[in-house]
Order: structure tokens, then sequence, then C-alpha cells
């Protein structure tokens, strides 16, 4: 008997592949760039970048000049990396299908390991950190790019704000533990992890990243395309209960526009830095 190729985590991230590409990718693109620049990427360096999604840190680091290595768990992400690569003129970029918390490189092969917005959505964080560092060359830099607390993340309070003005007995985010994407949102916890997985020198630079909206249909369409625990949030809701949060978002997105053509939202982001100790 055959035996079938299924994996859920891989599959919920392919069904998400061509929405990420097109709403959420552009969207992170800038803070790629501004990451690789605080941790001092340059021309001809070996990157690795884990979880990849569909470019927004393997596009700029390319564009630096990096020799880059693209892994993530979902054929379609690396798909639609290496279509946007092609059509941009970028050679330098390698697609991998792979399982971030299990790598199938050698150690002590890349001049800087990265992630940005990949490994803090792993179950087993530390198993994604310390693979990121075990490939990592003796003196080469890890970087782990992840959002803030989600109070500080503020379309994950819109949405929240929005479900329980449609649904008032919806629950609140878990504070202890809190959802994966931001269970290394305090920078202290950042810094610790890092160094536990044998880093020096580490250090957690913040910066708050500007996402814009033109309505309530526009951030719910990027929300659900943005990882999977959002769709999770909602499964169970009714389509009149889901409607009318739609109709909350809308006007919360408005409200925070005025007169202008669209609303920016803001979110806390963690940039984690270290040395791979000799």
């Amino acid at each position: 008997m055959p035996i079938l190729d299924f994996d859920p985590i891989r599959d919920v991230w392919s069904s998400l592949a061509a929405g990420y590409d097109r709403l959420v990718t552009p969207t992170h693109l800038w803070l790629g760039n501004e990451a690789l620049r605080r941790a001092g990427l340059t021309n001809g360096m070996s990157f690795l970048d884990v979880a990849c999604g569909s470019g927004a840190l393997s596009l700029p680091a390319a564009r630096l000049g990096a020799r880059v290595t693209a892994i993530d768990l979902s054929p379609a992400m690396v798909e639609r990396l290496a279509a946007r690569a092609r059509q941009a003129g970028i050679d330098n970029i390698e697609t991998r299908v792979m399982d971030g918390a299990a790598l199938r490189l050698d150690d002590d092969t890349f001049d800087m390991t990265g992630s940005q917005y990949g490994v803090m959505l792993f179950p087993d964080l530390m198993a994604g950190l310390a693979e990121m560092v075990r490939v990592t060359r003796p003196g080469g830099t890890v970087l782990v790019v992840a959002f803030g607390l989600p109070e500080e993340v503020e379309f994950m309070r819109f949405m929240m704000d929005a479900i329980q003005a449609a649904v008032p007995e919806f629950p609140d985010l878990s504070r202890e533990p809190p959802p994966l994407p931001f269970q290394i949102g305090r920078p202290n916890k950042l810094r610790h992890r890092l160094i536990t997985t044998g880093l020096r020198d580490v250090r957690v630079e913040r910066l708050t990243e500007p996402l814009r909206f033109t309505s309530g249909q526009a951030l719910w369409d990027w929300l659900m395309y943005s990882n999977p625990i959002p769709g999770q949030l909602v499964a169970d809701l009714s389509q009149q209960q889901q409607a009318r949060i739609l109709e909350e978002l809308d006007a919360r997105v408005q409200d925070r526009a005025g007169n202008d053509a669209s609303a920016v939202l803001t979110s806390r982001v963690n940039i984690g830095i270290g040395t791979k100790r000799d």
C-alpha cells in the first residue's frame, strides 16, 4: 500500500500561497530589506532564508548581492518565490522544499541565516532556532524577525475588536501562552531564546512596520492569507456572524482612514540578531 504524502501544516500553507503572495509578501519587502541592513548582509555572502514564504526576505537579500538559499515546507510557496525571482530577473536564489525544524543542510554552511515571520510560527520554536544556528558558520549571523506582543500589533487588535463587537461572548486571545505568532513578542524572551541556542552578542532591535488598508474587506483578506490562525479563529462562526465582523472591521478601518484613502495600521516588530560562537 503506498504511503500517503499528507502533511496538514504544509497543505494549509500551500492553500494560502496564492493569496499570501499577492497580498502579504508585498507588504513585508520593506521590512526584509531593513532587517538585512541592520544584520549586516553584504554582497557575496551566503544567506539561508528559513520558512521563506514567497520571498519578502529572500528577494531583498538577493538584491543586496547575497547567494540565497530559500527553504519552505510548502512547495506552493517556493514556486511562488521562484516565479517572483524569474519575473524580476534575479538568478541568485536557490529554492528548496524543506522543514525548517529539520534542515537537510550541512553544519556551519551559511554566512547568515534568517527568518522573517517564519520561525516565530513553529510549534517547536527552539528546534527551529537550533537548526538555524547549526547551519550558520562560526562567526556568522542569525537573524530573526518576529511580531511584538498582540496589543502592539494593530491589525490583530482591529480583528479581535471587530469579532467581539459582532460576537460579544467570543474570548480574547490567550496571554499565557500567547498564540504562536506572538510567542517571542517580548524582546527579552527573544533575546534569551537566541542566547540559549548558542549565540553571542545578541541584540533585539525594535521598529514599527506600517500596513495600509483601504477597506475592511482588504484587511480581512490580508488577515486570512497572512497565516492559518485568523481563519482558525473564525472557522466555527456562522456566515452571518462573519458578515457582521466584516461590517465592524470596515467601520474601524474607515474611522482610522478619516479623509484619507486608506488606514495605516502599525505593528511593533522585534529584530533579533546574534553571532554564532566559534
